[in-house]
């Protein structure tokens, strides 16, 4: 039977950890600054906005909203985001995805200051990941890592499988279990025999963005299996990638959904914006 990793504590955690570097912050007359920028009304993006928001009142962090008509044109975000890249007392920037289909994704991203870049999407912070220097992580794979290193599971030496190449999660993930020694599968909708290759792993990582597909055929007895998907299941409950209770008993150790890695990734959001403060200090 699986050992459940909670997300939720190991995040408030974090969170605990982040409010105290605010604190100290606020002592030396310092307020750490969030600006999120949200166009039009997509409405799981309301949901992620209203929590973010939400969390940055809890840990003390200042946060300016600003929610834009879905027909804002390119240039006029884009000079918003230079605004904020220019302002003093702005330590973080977050672009709330997916944009309406008339702007550009990738633009908005490289127009953001790579130090203020606290979603870690930038191609300097993406660069930076894959060479070892210092910069912002992807709040989701980060967080991934921290809730295997704080549930005492060790990655070095062990097989690793991450499920999904998406720049977001997949390929970051691949990443940052190679920083920690792991050795790395990445498997995609192309890959052959995927139960196959899946067994393999000591770690599964699971980032394919399909209900319930991983079951027990797919998982080695014994396999942490940490789960990113986020889906409505037939009885509208919510559900993941992984089929959880066809999976239950054949894992070590397992992920919930709901409350296993969707904590963790405003998390360590959050953790972002102290850092972007320390590095802006240092």
């Amino acid at each position: 039977m699986a050992k459940i990793i909670d997300g939720k504590a190991i995040a408030a955690q974090i969170k605990e950890e982040v409010k105290a570097g605010v604190a100290e912050f606020a002592k030396q007359g310092i307020t750490v600054t969030l600006a999120v920028i949200q166009v039009g009304e997509d409405p799981a993006s309301c949901v992620y906005v209203r929590n973010k928001k939400r969390t940055c009142t809890e840990l003390g962090i200042r946060s300016l909203a600003y929610e834009i008509p879905e027909q804002t044109s390119e240039e006029e975000l884009l000079s918003l985001v230079e605004e904020l890249n220019g302002r003093e007392d702005v330590d973080g920037i977050l672009v709330q995805l997916p944009l309406p289909a008339h702007i550009s994704e990738k633009k908005v991203i490289a127009a953001i200051d790579p130090k203020k870049d606290v979603d870690g999407f930038h191609p300097y912070n993406v660069g930076a990941l894959s060479t070892g220097e210092k910069g912002f992580l992807p709040g989701t794979p980060a967080g991934i890592i921290q809730l295997l290193k704080r549930s005492g599971i060790d990655i070095d030496g062990k097989e690793c499988v991450v499920i999904g190449r998406s720049n977001i999660v997949g390929k970051p993930m691949a990443q940052l279990l190679l920083k920690e020694n792991g050795t790395v599968t990445i498997a995609h909708s192309h890959t052959k025999n995927l139960p196959e290759v899946t067994r393999r792993a000591d770690i599964l990582i699971v980032a394919i963005g399909q209900r319930k597909m991983i079951t027990k055929e797919f998982v080695k007895a014994g396999a942490v299996v940490i789960d990113v998907g986020m889906h409505r299941d037939e009885n509208n409950k919510l559900c993941g990638d992984v089929d959880y209770a066809d999976v239950f008993e054949t894992a070590g150790a397992i992920t919930p959904v709901p409350g296993g890695v969707g904590p963790m990734t405003i998390a360590m959001l959050m953790h972002n914006c102290l850092e972007s403060v320390r590095l802006r200090l240092s």
